[in-house]
């Protein structure tokens, strides 16, 4: 398969979403599948792409979202950079500010100083000025008149938008609705709460503050809440704007017209015309972590700076569940004819896993056995955690996981295996030695074996009631073992073995017309 087109090969998510496996994740503490959808996205940093500055998120959200130092091009949104110019400026002589000086002092005589017209009164000479200029399409800051600044960064001007204070009206009048409400609602929940006691021990007041105290004992604050900002409401006009008095004219010159792109670019202007196109931000990107919604554990968590490409914490589904690839179809799809696939099994772990391949789901657990072992790995975290002065510091289920039934979308039958059969574990050192396999008794539907892959022959028939040019889906249940490393309690470090079971549908292709 090529790497753009999408993957025949897709497994079931503990949500019911089909994803293929490299945009799946493995919870090692469920332990079950995980898709975009299952967990929790978390902002880790922020930074900018093009100068690779680390930005806290108070300072981010103080600067829009926006660079300080790197702009975008209005034209072709690529990076501007600085380019240098001199100036050629008039600096006035020493013997011209000592005149001045003489002057002013009064009554104080004046120095003899030799005739203006001995030595001139001024020298010339150069200034270093900087302008942004774009390396792809030409553009530059002289285009629209911006000044050249003595200073390569942090001195551009913005563009101000001329609805600028009438946002930042609407803003602070929103935020004080806010506070007023978020007033209310804790005013009522303080009436509808038990009365604590009006006075509290000496040894509690020597680390409360005034206003703590004041709050505890059930007596209103002091502080006053902000009146909220007169706003004046919107009124629709039936004023437009008239149209130029050339645009029947003169000839359009699309050049000179900007692109939808453009002036999405710019949402407070829109500006009909390139020659009003101002230079924008850069916008900033994120470092991001992924948390199981269930057991609220990090699955993906990035290195912090922003050079850095690896990972603290990756579990990725492709390290963990055997991985499935569809080589061919031995025969054209005919609706209602046997057919046989060749399927190769890779094993991503450092341990040897059993597989079977089923056409019905495998018994779970009763759901006392389920409680129980719940209930275990709740204790030995309970035990693993510290406690802080009463304080539990054990994560807790925040959400409850309600089982989904994946959508059966197989629409072909499948020959079950005779047997189960293993996978051996990942070792690197075998793809670079020249490792000869001993001929071993292996099962019929076992093609070839080399290191942790495996080739196998599945047999299966379409449906007789599929139409030509119907794609053909095989669904199974891929059943493996996965020996799991990690564990919530101190004392016990051994690895447990789990028997768990994945989803997987696999696209054979498209059904041929049958022969006559």
């Amino acid at each position: 398969m090529s790497f753009m087109q999408p993957s025949p090969v897709k497994y079931a998510c503990s949500c019911g979403v089909l994803n293929p496996i490299n945009k799946l994740f493995f919870c090692r503490h469920c332990p079950k599948l995980r898709c975009g959808l299952c967990v929790c996205h978390e902002i880790e940093s922020h930074f900018c792409s093009n100068c690779l500055e680390n930005i806290p998120s108070t300072e981010a959200r103080h600067r829009k979202n926006c660079c300080a130092n790197c702009f975008e091009c209005p034209c072709c949104q690529h990076t501007l950079s600085a380019r240098a110019t001199t100036v050629p400026v008039v600096r006035k002589t020493e013997e011209s500010k000592d005149t001045k000086e003489g002057e002013s002092a009064g009554g104080a005589a004046a120095a003899p100083t030799a005739p203006a017209s001995s030595k001139p009164s001024a020298v010339p000479t150069t200034k270093k000025m900087y302008y942004l200029s774009c390396l792809s399409c030409r553009w530059t800051t002289r285009d629209v008149g911006i000044p050249d600044q003595g200073v390569a960064t942090g001195t551009w001007p913005d563009n101000e938008c001329l609805y600028q204070a009438r946002f930042n009206t609407l803003v602070e009048y929103f935020q004080a609705v806010v506070l007023q409400d978020k007033q209310e609602k804790i005013d009522f929940l303080r009436r509808k709460a038990p009365k604590q006691p009006k006075f509290p021990s000496l040894t509690d007041r020597t680390g409360l503050t005034v206003s703590m105290i004041r709050r505890q004992i059930g007596w209103t604050e002091k502080i006053l809440p902000k009146p909220r900002p007169v706003i004046t409401p919107a009124e629709a006009t039936s004023e437009v704007e008239e149209l130029p008095a050339d645009i029947f004219t003169e000839p359009l010159n699309l050049r000179n017209v900007t692109t939808i792109a453009q002036r999405h670019s710019q949402p407070a202007e829109q500006p009909t015309s390139v020659s009003k196109l101002y230079p924008q931000r850069r916008s900033l990107w994120i470092k991001r972590s992924l948390r199981c919604r269930q057991c609220e554990h990090n699955l993906i968590k990035p290195e912090y700076h922003p050079t850095s490409i690896k990972y603290r914490i990756q579990l990725f589904a492709s390290c963990h569940v055997p991985e499935v690839v569809m080589v061919r179809c031995e025969q054209p799809l005919v609706a209602g004819k046997s057919n046989a696939i060749l399927l190769k099994f890779t094993n991503p772990t450092m341990y040897d896993m059993t597989i079977s391949l089923l056409t019905d789901a495998p018994e779970e657990p009763e759901e006392d056995e389920v409680n129980a072992e719940t209930q275990r790995l709740k204790d030995e975290q309970d035990t693993a955690t510290p406690v802080i002065k009463g304080t539990n510091l054990a994560r807790q289920n925040s959400t409850r996981e309600v089982a989904r039934e994946v959508k059966d979308i197989s629409n072909a039958a499948i020959v079950p295996l005779e047997s189960e059969f293993v996978l051996s574990q990942r070792d690197d050192s075998k793809e670079f030695d020249e490792y000869v396999q001993l001929p071993t008794e292996e099962p019929k539907f076992i093609v070839w074996r080399k290191g942790n892959k495996v080739l196998i022959r599945l047999q299966f028939t379409p449906s007789e009631e599929l139409s030509p040019n119907t794609e053909v889906v095989l669904g199974f249940f891929m059943q493996y073992t996965y020996v799991n490393t990690v564990t919530n309690a101190s004392e016990k470090k051994e690895p447990t073995t789990h028997a768990l079971h994945s989803r997987v549908f696999i696209t054979a292709g498209t059904t041929e017309q049958k022969a006559n």
